[in-house]
């Protein structure tokens, strides 16, 4: 849930999950539909589905107990390299390299790393680095040492290098503008249009097929352009800002479902929060029909 998600936004939804499946065998036993209902608003949802298909992996293939190696972690569904040696390391105090961008950052600086940390080379740099600092037993304390040397004291700004307990051993050259990183892609500026279709008393919806989304439900693709706009939803996602305009139509088909408003299934947040909009204005006297 904290991959590129705040604290601040995963508790309540952490909590409500722990609530619902408090043990891998219950999640593993979930449909997948009540997995994703309970991670909507959280975004992107393929974490929510690799680790549905985690849970039916370790219930299936490990008898219900967790791997405890980093190897055996990174063979389970969406657990890659940096997943797979935080859980070893601070689940089962594996002695493995855990490189967050906090580590990453205290990398960069100690070795002096001038170069791009977010390309292959500089990957291969922060792993060699973080190996050749491991203790011989210990990883759990090790690790979160590191995380908390750059939380608290080789920070992004305004570095307190005087107050470091490494800085004799550090070789930082203007630590202020390590580590260096790849230019961004500039955001590109994109349009999409999508229908509201209320009738018979329901909110007629298609399924994802994917990639993006799949398993989710949306407002369907609009097929009349001319019809009145009666909500505008902008979002970012990946290096796009979506402006998605919402348009009333009345028709239905065999590619739509039909959902009361009181038990919609689980949707992404920009076309939930378009829905709720257009249910307001109809409940307020708008003019969505």
């Amino acid at each position: 849930m904290l991959q590129q998600t705040t604290v601040a936004a995963v508790t309540p939804f952490f909590a409500r999950w722990m609530e619902r499946f408090p043990t891998v065998a219950d999640l593993a036993a979930a449909e997948e539909r009540d997995v994703l209902l309970l991670w909507q608003g959280l975004g992107y949802y393929s974490r929510a589905r690799n680790l549905h298909r985690a849970a039916r992996a370790i219930v299936g293939e490990h008898g219900g107990k967790i791997p405890t190696s980093a190897a055996a972690l990174r063979e389970l569904p969406g657990v890659g390299e940096y997943t797979a040696a935080a859980v070893a390391a601070f689940a089962f105090d594996a002695v493995e390299p855990v490189v967050d961008a906090n580590i990453a950052r205290v990398l960069a600086r100690l070795g002096n790393w001038q170069q791009p940390i977010d390309d292959t080379v500089g990957k291969g740099f922060l792993r060699q680095a973080a190996t050749e600092l491991l203790p011989e037993k210990g990883g759990g304390l090790h690790n979160s040492s590191l995380m908390e040397l750059g939380a608290l004291l080789c920070v992004a700004r305004n570095p307190r290098c005087l107050e470091c307990p490494v800085r004799v051993e550090c070789r930082a050259e203007g630590a202020e503008n390590l580590p260096v990183k790849r230019a961004r892609k500039a955001v590109e500026c994109v349009e999409e249009n999508r229908a509201f279709i209320f009738s018979g008393g329901k909110l007629w919806l298609e399924e994802s097929r994917g990639p993006r989304w799949r398993g989710l439900w949306l407002l369907p693709a609009a097929t009349k352009p001319g019809s009145p706009v009666v909500h505008v939803e902008v979002y970012p996602i990946t290096r796009y800002r979506v402006t998605m305009q919402v348009t009333a139509e009345v028709r239905a088909g065999r590619a739509l479902t039909g959902f009361s408003p009181e038990n919609l299934p689980p949707m992404p947040s920009p076309h939930r929060r378009a829905v709720a909009a257009v249910l307001r204005k109809r409940h307020s006297g708008g003019h969505a029909h």
